[in-house]
């Protein structure tokens, strides 16, 4: 059994002040790690675009379903789950240790608030692993490097990059991140993303001013991106059925599933 938790050089510093993605998002799919800043700014997004709790709600879900396919049913039992946000019901390592208890997961975050709960997180089967490492999305040389001394990256890794990559504002830098990611892992990795959109078929078109007003009384910033630019991440990937959908319509079941403005998809390395 391997339980880490990496802090950073320095103490670990909380603005409450100012609304943060990690508490709202907490606070949309009914955490309690949040201030009533995080709830103010929620309720105002919710009010001027109200399916924002069905995304988060639907994206938390798309992860669950992701990550027991890639276990159940593809053999996986290496997992990167980078921005993996505060932790709730069913982390990563839970659904994937249920299956395989000697499954190994990596969790990468670098918000303060995550680090004060990371040992939340570090509840591995004794089989397996859990780690958590302290680094950005940006450095995906870090992300790499920490991740590597708890994962073999020599064998099969799944890549999670859940609602992540819209704080990569600049598209063509998020290309490179997940191709910098992307390289570094051996064929039969895969590539778990989910990413907002302002595309109209899924209802996107209120997530412009939704972003607007929250790029003006949140942080960090963040973007939506169409179809094809997300489409882009997959590049050179092999996408799973049923492709770049809806996350909420992603191997739903049977009956139908309310479309969100949040595309999912699961791609595997050749």
């Amino acid at each position: 059994m391997s339980e880490h938790y990496r802090p950073s050089s320095g103490p670990v510093r909380l603005n409450t002040a100012v609304a943060h993605n990690a508490r709202v998002w907490n606070y949309w799919i009914g955490g309690r790690d949040n201030y009533e800043v995080d709830q103010q700014v929620g309720d105002h997004v919710a009010t001027m675009f109200p399916v924002i709790r069905d995304v988060a709600r639907a994206d938390r879900e798309f992860l669950g379903r992701a990550v027991h396919h890639l276990a159940a049913e593809r053999g996986m039992r290496q997992f990167l789950d980078v921005g993996t946000g505060l932790p709730t019901l069913d982390n990563t390592h839970e659904i994937a240790q249920r299956i395989a208890p000697d499954s190994r997961i990596v969790y990468v975050d670098n918000d303060p608030v995550v680090l004060v709960h990371a040992r939340s997180l570090l509840t591995s089967a004794p089989e397996g692993a859990t780690d958590y490492i302290e680094a950005d999305v940006h450095d995906p040389e870090v992300v790499l490097r920490g991740a590597a001394a708890t994962l073999d990256l020599g064998r099969p890794v799944a890549l999670l990059l859940l609602g992540i990559l819209n704080f990569v504002l600049d598209t063509g830098r998020a290309q490179e991140i997940v191709r910098a990611l992307m390289s570094e892992l051996p064929s039969g990795s895969c590539l778990v993303l989910t990413h907002p959109t302002t595309d109209a078929d899924l209802g996107g078109q209120g997530n412009i001013e939704a972003m607007r007003f929250w790029n003006e009384n949140a942080t960090p910033p963040l973007t939506a991106r169409t179809r094809a630019e997300v489409a882009s991440f997959f590049d050179g990937l092999e996408i799973l059925e049923p492709g770049l959908v809806s996350c909420a319509r992603w191997r739903a079941g049977s009956g139908p599933a309310a479309v969100v403005p949040q595309f999912g998809a699961v791609a595997v390395k050749p």
